[in-house]
């Protein structure tokens, strides 16, 4: 037995899956999915850093009609790194989903999203409205706005980090899985140790002399594409999908920034019940990674969402 194998025997992965792997002009992007590939498509988005072990406690608790895919994002889990010298943008991460919806012959499909999933699930729907049915936000609200007051300040941090990583860029660290679980714990307050293994099985690689994170070390740099919240709000009334936001008491909601109750969050609630009635906005005890940590938070509210009759404005 592995290094690696043995040290994650602890971090059971429930249910059954099977990997799946779209080849792209970069590589490939890599996904896992479960169920029958003749139910409604579930495609799941998972949050920053993290990867498509994101769903592994949660998905075993959905609904088994439907079939549910779950990406690793571009630099993230096992999926290729973009090329040297490309950076990480939001509307390529839309790209992403539009290339695994068209591989996986999806024409109309829901989306499962948490935290930056979530954000490009919103944009996704506002620019292909016509190819979701159904989308569900984890702790998110759909759109990551930004003032526009730094937008110049968030270019040149961008462009700089990336010159400097560059210059700078040398083997990737080795650690003990020991030592990397405490590293991905120090980033991510939000995860505990048992959820943390199973996000750093796929999120890390076995090599002489310990482990590596798989993760593109650019991701960590500011992306300097960001959308104001008037045009979050504009891009907001092109969707045309049934809305499901999942808040945790103890996630997002905590931080100043995106209190619910304060521009532009309380904008962006707003906006959902202007769009429709049917839309939801549910709150659960747990914190950001609630779905990985205690899933039975949010397994019922999310099944009973995807088993609804509800229909699209198309």
């Amino acid at each position: 037995m592995s290094l690696v194998s043995k040290w994650f025997s602890s971090a059971a992965i429930h249910g059954l899956c099977h990997e799946l792997r779209l080849a792209v002009p970069w590589g490939h992007i890599a996904a896992k999915a479960w169920g029958c590939p003749d139910g409604w498509p579930v495609l799941c988005l998972h949050g920053w850093a993290d990867n498509a072990n994101s769903f592994d406690r949660l998905i075993p608790l959905l609904p088994e009609d439907f079939y549910y895919v779950a990406l690793d994002f571009p630099g993230h889990g096992l999926s290729s790194h973009r090329p040297a010298g490309v950076q990480y943008y939001f509307p390529e991460y839309v790209a992403d989903v539009r290339r695994i919806a068209a591989g996986l012959n999806w024409n109309k499909f829901t989306i499962l999203g948490h935290s930056m999933g979530g954000n490009v699930g919103g944009l996704f729907c506002s620019i292909f409205p016509e190819m979701v049915d159904k989308l569900i936000v984890l702790d998110g609200y759909g759109f990551f706005p930004h003032d526009r007051n730094t937008h110049q300040e968030q270019i040149k941090k961008a462009i700089d980090g990336l010159l400097k990583l560059e210059k700078e860029k040398g083997s990737p660290r080795l650690y003990t899985p020991d030592a990397a679980l405490k590293r991905l714990l120090e980033g991510n307050e939000s995860v505990t140790k048992e959820t943390g293994k199973i996000l750093l099985q796929r999120g890390s690689s076995e090599v002489s002399g310990g482990l590596v994170f798989t993760r593109d070390i650019k991701i960590n740099l500011p992306t300097p594409a960001r959308i104001t919240i008037e045009q979050c709000l504009e891009l907001q009334k092109k969707i045309t999908a049934a809305v499901l936001l999942i808040l945790a008491e103890d996630g997002i909601c905590k931080k100043e920034k995106w209190n619910p109750n304060l521009p532009p969050c309380s904008l962006l609630l707003e906006g959902y019940r202007n769009i429709s009635k049917q839309n939801q906005v549910e709150r659960v005890k747990g914190n950001h990674h609630v779905h990985l940590n205690e899933p039975e938070q949010v397994a019922t509210i999310i099944s009973v969402f995807l088993k609804a009759n509800l229909v699209s404005k198309l």
